[in-house]
């Protein structure tokens, strides 16, 4: 039995939320709520097991994070260690992340390293159940190498640009209803962007844009689109060499735009931080203004 977008709402609301789950519905929630209850998928508030089973296939089973970069705008803090693990009020960037995945259940986690890698062994203290993958070309290749490394790991999955300093973690549930990216919607941007339809279906992913969603690097892709990006990535990886110097989110939104149903899910500036140069590094944590001196 495949979900309604209602359904699913009510399922992980109860999940989140147990008793107090009710005062979250909505009117016409609350009318399917009923409808589930009498079908033995809640018990009241409570997700009972034919519920759960109702929920295993949008339940998020892995987490991908690319960290195989140098990080050059960052210079020259990222002398010294992987942009990912610079310390940002006292917590390293990727741990942001990492806490979120780990709170929401997922323990199957793979980070594609690169540039300084074995120092990201340093994680394994905090997460012994990490996986690394080792990208030797990081130096050649965007990261579409990365992800072209681990193409067969992107189903069920979070994908993360591990630059990303994440300060709302409930941005992670541990389950997800369909493929999206996080995007803010706004009026103008110079940064990477999405376009989208009036179903928040991605159009297009370009750099700048008005009346567009600023596009930031957490995804997640579900079994189909993750089935469908294992085979394209390979093949534009393997058999388009101007794809090496582009980003992995091109595989879908630019080269097969027309066949991706993936959609935006939109935040706000004030839930996620991506930290790119080390103006924005200082702006966020003062303490890094001593490499400006």
């Amino acid at each position: 039995m495949n979900l309604t977008r209602t359904e699913f709402n009510i399922l992980t609301k109860a999940d989140r939320l147990g008793n107090a789950a009710s005062d979250a519905f909505s009117e016409a929630e609350l009318c399917a709520a009923k409808r589930l209850q009498d079908a033995g998928f809640l018990c009241g508030n409570t997700v009972t097991e034919s519920g759960y089973a109702l929920l295993e296939p949008y339940r998020v089973k892995r987490a991908v994070f690319f960290a195989a970069g140098f990080g050059v705008r960052m210079v020259p803090v990222t002398y010294d260690k992987p942009k990912p693990l610079v310390e940002v009020n006292g917590k390293r960037i990727i741990d942001t992340l990492l806490d979120a995945v780990v709170a929401a259940g997922i323990q199957e986690i793979y980070i594609v390293r690169g540039y300084k890698g074995e120092m990201f062994d340093c994680l394994w203290e905090k997460y012994p159940f990490i996986r690394f993958v080792e990208n030797t070309g990081y130096d050649t290749a965007n990261n579409i190498l990365s992800a072209y490394l681990v193409r067969d790991k992107l189903k069920n999955a979070y994908v993360f640009e591990s630059d990303i300093y994440l300060e709302n973690p409930a941005l992670l549930p541990k389950y997800q209803y369909e493929s999206n990216y996080l995007g803010v919607p706004t009026d103008k941007t110079d940064d990477w962007c999405f376009t989208a339809d009036e179903n928040l279906r991605i159009t297009s992913l370009k750099r700048g844009g008005e009346h567009c969603y600023h596009m930031y690097g957490i995804s997640y892709m579900d079994d189909a689109v993750g089935q469908a990006l294992e085979k394209d990535m390979q093949d534009v990886y393997e058999n388009n060499p101007e794809s090496h110097s582009r980003f992995w989110d091109d595989v879908a939104l630019y080269y097969n735009v027309e066949r991706y149903d993936i959609k935006v899910r939109p935040c706000t500036f004030d839930d996620v931080t991506e930290i790119d140069t080390l103006d924005e590094l200082i702006e966020i944590d003062p303490s890094y203004s001593k490499y400006k001196d």
